[in-house]
């Protein structure tokens, strides 16, 4: 596998010359990036903008904001809902224009906080070692455009990285982010996890992030919906397996091959296609369980490094990619937005070392871009039994098992390598006698 790795380092190396490089690292040249980038996004939604319309998940969105800003009944608070309760507040705040400008609001939001985002990457066009995360960023999110201009993760992944740039120097600030984050979508949950496992601030995290949510907790107690505080974790529990989640690989296959008690099929209920054939009821109801031993042990395996010294950095990076690539691996729903959660901690990996991020970052591009080919480009074929459409997803599914081994894998090598001091102990004992004590 390194041979490939090693070839797109190479095709790197010949397509960025040092000329190219430098341009790519100024404050300008990103700035136009970003701007040339929104504006493509902006042309391609500007027929749904003109009239009216919406698309992705902003019709279900709209409609909850409708419910709310024009007959007070707000999901979460005087209804269960699939979402925690601070989702809200970006799905109310892109209809306070109306319905008719919900896209263009959306738009303009989603928009905003990519720029905070890449402005938090480079703090603000000054460290140029954030550039490559920044490029990085906005190619990932060309790649998902399709879901990250029309779904909550496309407000969520920029936060989370706010909040990973910002947790070395302003640990509050990254704790109310990260908290907020996960207040609207449930996934930061494993970035914040990995956080409190394993960073210097984690207490300052802690307690902000306990005061961000018992301040949540306390506005919706006065509004009268505290019964519907934690509806989103059993709202989606009874779900079947999904189309596209990587367990359900095996039967979207037997499916497609035409197995006579294997067939995909809608839930109109949620407005997604599932998967229903020999044993997947008993698979779904195990992936729960299965999904939370998987994060436990990646738990354990984060806290042996931490012992052993491991750097910090490093450690709180590979084991967040850990934790939320297990999250998506073991998950029986398996939206394309998902992909995005991983987006946000290999951008910032990127800026810390190519070298050492190479392998995550070349696997989540090619998953991002298998992904969009499998959504919406090849929906429609795949659950009519298209062969083709099904060996792109299957091959982006091997993609995610192979990037949450390689996270594992890195995780275990931090766990059990060397403490820095007797590292440093045995080299200087293995140096020829009159060696090795220049620096006493």
């Amino acid at each position: 596998m390194s041979t490939i790795f090693d070839r797109v380092d190479a095709r790197l190396a010949r397509t960025l010359t040092p000329a190219r490089r430098l341009t790519l690292q100024r404050p300008r040249t990103l700035a136009l990036g970003f701007l040339g980038l929104h504006a493509v996004f902006l042309f391609a939604l500007l027929p749904t903008i003109l009239t009216g319309r919406v698309l992705g998940d902003l019709p279900l969105y709209r409609t909850w904001a409708e419910l709310g800003l024009e007959h007070g009944i707000w999901q979460g608070i005087d209804t269960g809902w699939v979402y925690p309760i601070g989702a809200m507040l970006p799905i109310a705040f892109a209809g306070i224009a109306g319905p008719l400008l919900y896209q263009l609001l959306w738009y303009l939001l989603t928009t905003a906080l990519n720029a905070v985002a890449v402005g938090a990457l480079t703090d603000w066009g000054r460290r140029r070692g954030g550039f490559k995360s920044a490029w990085y960023w906005l190619f990932a999110s060309f790649l998902l455009s399709p879901v990250g201009l029309l779904r909550l993760e496309g407000l969520t992944a920029p936060l989370v990285i706010v909040g990973l740039v910002l947790l070395a120097r302003r640990p509050a600030v990254a704790a109310i982010v990260l908290t907020l984050a996960t207040w609207i979508k449930v996934w930061p949950a494993a970035v914040f996890l990995a956080v409190v496992t394993v960073s210097p601030r984690r207490r300052t995290v802690v307690l902000i992030g306990a005061a961000v949510s018992a301040g949540v907790a306390a506005f919706v107690w006065l509004v009268g919906g505290l019964q519907y505080l934690t509806s989103f974790v059993t709202e989606q529990s009874d779900r079947a397996l999904q189309l596209e989640a990587p367990i359900t690989t095996v039967w979207v296959w037997l499916a497609t091959l035409g197995h006579h008690s294997t067939f995909i099929y809608e839930n109109f209920a949620i407005a997604t296609r599932e998967v229903s054939g020999p044993g997947t009821d008993v698979v779904a109801s195990l992936m729960t369980p299965v999904m939370f031993g998987a994060i436990a042990a990646i738990f354990v395996l984060m806290l042996i490094a931490q012992h052993r010294r491991a750097d910090a950095g490093q450690l709180l990076l590979v084991g967040a990619l850990a934790l939320v690539s297990a999250f998506i691996v073991f998950n029986k729903v398996g939206s394309p937005q998902y992909m995005l959660w991983l987006v946000p901690v290999v951008s910032v990996g990127v800026g810390r070392s190519w070298a050492e991020w190479r392998v995550p970052a070349t696997l989540t591009l090619a998953i991002s871009g298998l992904t969009t080919l499998v959504f919406p480009i090849f929906y429609l074929p795949l659950i009519d039994g298209d062969l083709f459409s099904l060996l792109l997803l299957t091959a982006r599914n091997a993609l995610l098992v192979v990037l949450l081994a390689w996270a594992i894998t890195d995780l275990a090598s931090l766990a059990w390598a060397l403490p820095k001091r007797e590292a440093r102990i045995l080299a200087r004992r293995a140096l020829p006698v009159g060696q090795g004590r220049i620096d006493q």
